[in-house]
């Protein structure tokens, strides 16, 4: 397919790939622009993956409060310069991923974390729901690996949509600050906090605390 020069423009901007291979990668993905990011990225030709080998110690841990103080956040997110560590565009990002993880509340960071027994326990969980739903056994281990991607997609952090923007990933906002900054960025770890998660909340009947009273 024919693909106009905008889009190139746009493609390079975000990966930093020569204009020929952003040509040749919008062509292979029918100028899909989010598949191109892909496409590059896995034959090496985006700048971001050039970087992602190199040391990023420095950067900042960001924290957010939501609601009213009923939802809080620690990330830790790594760069390779104090400097960049200090940039307003740097701490937009960290800002940007922590209410991410407020809204969104993933578990892990990347799939490689989920541990293998959460895994395997979610895999027989859609086994039985796909077996319960009629599906023919010779078609279920594909539905439940397909199954498998959604939830990547909804626990771990970098394959979350974007909450700001959902034409794009956590993973695809990361290398597109890479592109930008120059530097190598990584989101190390994240802690989140919700008031009362994991308690046995008291459920208040105000009818019998007002007849108590009365009765006094």
């Amino acid at each position: 397919m024919a693909v106009n020069a905008s889009a190139v423009k746009e493609l390079r901007e975000k990966t930093g790939a020569g204009m020929l291979d952003c040509k040749k990668a919008l062509e292979e993905t029918n100028g899909d622009i989010s598949k191109a990011v892909d496409v590059l990225r896995e034959k090496g030709l985006s700048a971001a993956a050039g970087k992602a080998g190199r040391a990023a110690t420095e950067g900042v841990v960001e924290s957010y409060i939501h609601a009213g103080g009923r939802i809080g956040v620690l990330v830790e997110i790594n760069c390779e310069t104090d400097f960049v560590g200090k940039t307003d565009q740097f701490k937009e990002f960290a800002r940007d991923i922590a209410m991410q993880i407020a809204a969104a509340s993933p578990l892990y960071v990347r799939r490689e974390e989920v541990p293998t027994e959460a895994l395997e326990k979610e895999k027989e969980i859609l086994k039985a729901q796909a077996l319960n739903e009629g599906k023919p056994e010779k078609i279920v281990e594909k539905m439940v690996e397909g199954r498998i991607g959604k939830y990547y997609e909804e626990y771990c952090l970098m394959e979350q949509t974007f909450v700001k923007n959902p034409d794009k990933t956590i993973d695809q906002l990361l290398n597109e600050k890479i592109s930008t900054i120059g530097e190598n960025i990584s989101i190390r770890r994240f802690v989140r906090y919700e008031l009362g998660e994991g308690l046995e909340k008291k459920q208040d009947n105000f009818v019998e605390e007002v007849m108590a009273q009365v009765n006094q």
